[in-house]
């Protein structure tokens, strides 16, 4: 089965400075992790709060999800942590 992404939820995580968001394969949940730099460095304005990485989390989606799953069918482990050289 290939990943899914039903769920829209997504959260920011201070602490770690990345923002979580699940996946499905099947009956499997595959959490995901964005470093905030891909959203920094994607934004042409400034993003510094918590509802600034969301919204452009947001502006991304199709984007961030693309990537995702060709990370998860290479990696194919969960957490999947996404880094802004994931995406270049």
């Amino acid at each position: 089965m290939a990943i899914a992404f039903p769920n829209s939820a997504r959260s920011y995580d201070e602490t770690a400075q990345r923002v979580r968001f699940l996946g499905y394969d099947g009956m499997f949940e595959i959490r995901f992790l964005l470093d905030i730099d891909v959203l920094a460095n994607g934004s042409s304005s400034s993003v510094t709060s918590e509802n600034d990485y969301l919204i452009a989390f947001d502006r991304f989606r199709t984007k961030i999800l693309d990537v995702a799953k060709r990370a998860y069918n290479s990696r194919r482990t969960s957490p999947i942590i996404l880094r802004l050289a994931d995406f270049r």
